[in-house]
């Protein structure tokens, strides 16, 4: 369906140890993204999966990151726990809540999920679907 999903960051070391801490209870590995030698951003991929990839990267213009408005970026997770470990994570890490993790009815039977904004402000979807 989809090869990446790249957002910007304006502090990359900062965005590293947030993703890292919040997408490795999601079972994802990270790697460098490198350009010329130097680390311009990170990838999270699920194990002996290149794609599709979640990259954190620096901004190529060398402008500042931001957030897109009505933009969101959701992740699968493997079960409620994982999804409560996930926001868990990312809000000790410095994330913002927009949705404690619980059940969402109105999107169908078994979904459970939780949102969160980074410290960018890009908001995150973690979510299970127990009846997929």
């Amino acid at each position: 369906m989809f090869s990446h999903i790249t957002i910007g960051s304006n502090d990359l070391d900062a965005a590293v140890v947030f993703y890292d801490a919040v997408l490795s209870t999601l079972g994802l590995f990270k790697a460098p993204l490198m350009e010329g030698g130097e680390t311009v951003g990170w990838c999270w991929a699920v194990p002996a999966q290149p794609v599709p990839c979640f990259y954190v990267v620096k901004p190529y213009d060398e402008q500042p990151a931001t957030t897109g408005n009505g933009s969101m970026v959701a992740f699968n997770a493997n079960s409620s726990d994982a999804v409560d470990a996930a926001y868990a994570a990312g809000i000790q890490r410095g994330g913002q809540s927009e949705g404690e993790p619980g059940a969402r009815v109105q999107y169908g039977p078994g979904y459970y999920g939780a949102y969160l904004r980074d410290l960018e402000g890009n908001k995150l979807h973690i979510v299970y679907r127990a009846s997929l």
